[in-house]
């Protein structure tokens, strides 16, 4: 596994003529890779040291649109630009392209250079500088489930986005003949990436026709969230070189299950799991019970970062392993949170509430502030619940749309002081907008149901 490379690796590699094409990239809200390709030795001579986008990168949405209603740039501003500052500890080659390394960027104010506060790396470090400030090492890892389909994404569209069929004919859940058939485009993700430095772990069938699940082994927070959209990225291209399709939509079908991205998490200190204590019950320690309890308490606050589209709330359904309450259970995947690990050094929390969509910084920084606020508030955890969450009549929702979860959202005075009032509403404006372009749509619903009836 080559890896992450020094910045005098790099330039050694385009010394030697095996590295032509640095890409430098930022995450933008919607936990996507954007920036730009430059020839490497412009780079490595001077481009390191910063390079600029344009500001409506961080107000935009999946189509690129630039809605109005945003305070930190519009039209009347003139959408200036952002400094995109490379951090040199991020470089590493993207071996599934030939002589092409990579660069996260920092994304910085163009006349100030402080740290742009909407961008999602920084929502993601102030609050792993809150944990720092109470001695604490958020450790986490997220699961990347998404589905493949026969045909390429161009296909895809040329049809309209009608002719959708999965890889494979069945669950495919744990199904190694299946997924044998599928390793023209497993296989180089996997070994890909375990080049590019991502500790890929394993590879597996999900629990439907053509669903696939890839795990990374856990890690400090910035690297996992880093690891995460990278092998979201790295998943597509990957697949379209094979002429198929991969998609994180989290409900694609009515029929279907979704795909989840769930989230593992616990706090560290001094070298070692503060969350587990040998003689608390489930080797719970009564920081992670209070750390549970924020997670639990302020669950709806922090669910437009988990599920930022419409199509999101499509998942949360009955029987489909997609969580409806804000419960925690010891294993029981029926419930939004679950206690993994138990009795052990490797005792965790599963957050089981964020969809294939998640941007993993955004979703991630919300759950640390929710656990950190249930550590300050020193809550209480209630008692585990157990058997089929999904008919639990007293367990907590989940917000059932987008609409309800923004207006939690809004009212949230745990993240507007954790992530700061003007970031909150920034990511208002984003669910709003996603809200306000769905209303204006006509689907296909409407059409066939009432084209002739109504």
């Amino acid at each position: 596994m080559q890896g992450l490379m020094t910045f005098e690796a790099l330039k050694a590699a385009v010394d030697a003529g095996r590295t032509d094409t640095v890409l430098a990239c930022i995450v933008d809200m919607q936990g996507r890779l954007m920036g730009k390709r430059f020839v490497a030795r412009h780079f490595v001579d001077s481009a390191w040291e910063e390079t600029h986008c344009c500001n409506y990168l961080l107000a935009t949405d999946l189509a690129m649109a630039t809605p109005d209603g945003y305070a930190s740039t519009s039209w009347q501003a003139g959408y200036g630009d952002y400094v995109m500052k490379p951090d040199l500890t991020t470089i590493r080659p993207m071996p599934w392209l030939d002589g092409t390394v990579m660069v996260l960027c920092d994304v910085l104010d163009h006349h100030t250079h402080a740290e742009v506060p909407h961008s999602p790396r920084a929502v993601l470090k102030r609050q792993i500088a809150r944990c720092e400030a109470m001695g604490l090492t958020p450790i986490m890892a997220t699961e990347l489930e998404f589905f493949l389909f026969e045909k390429s994404f161009a296909e895809i569209a040329r049809g309209g986005y009608r002719d959708l069929t999965p890889i494979s004919k069945y669950n495919e859940d744990y199904n190694i003949l299946q997924t044998s058939r599928e390793e023209h485009v497993m296989r180089p993700l996997r070994n890909h990436l375990h080049a590019a430095g991502i500790p890929v772990e394993n590879s597996k069938g999900e629990a439907e026709a053509g669903q696939e699940e890839l795990n990374i082994r856990y890690a400090p927070a910035m690297e996992t969230a880093d690891h995460h959209t990278i092998a979201k990225h790295a998943t597509k291209e990957i697949a379209d070189q094979q002429g198929h399709a991969a998609s994180f939509l989290p409900k694609w079908h009515a029929d279907r299950v979704g795909s989840s991205s769930h989230v593992h998490q616990s706090l560290w200190k001094d070298g070692a799991n503060a969350f587990h204590d040998p003689a608390g019950e489930y080797g719970m320690s009564a920081l992670m019970r209070h750390y549970m309890a924020g997670l639990i308490h302020y669950a709806p606050d922090m669910t437009v970062f988990m599920a930022p589209y419409i199509n999101s709330y499509k998942r949360f359904a009955k029987a489909t392993f997609a969580p409806t309450k804000t419960v925690w259970s010891v294993d029981n995947r029926t419930a939004g949170f679950r206690l993994c690990g138990a009795h052990t050094g490797g005792v965790r929390v599963e957050c089981r509430i964020p969809g294939s969509d998640m941007n993993p910084y955004l979703a991630m920084a919300a759950q640390l502030a929710a656990g950190l606020a249930g550590i300050e508030e020193k809550l209480e955890l209630q008692r585990p619940t157990t058997g089929d969450i999904y008919e639990a009549a007293q367990a907590g929702e989940i917000p059932k749309t987008l609409r309800d979860a923004l207006d939690t959202l809004r009212g949230s005075k745990m993240l507007s002081a954790a992530m700061g009032e003007d970031v909150i509403a920034h990511y208002c404006r984003a669910a709003e907008w996603e809200i306000e372009e769905f209303d204006r749509a006509v689907t296909d619903y409407e059409i066939v149901r009432g084209f002739e009836r109504a």
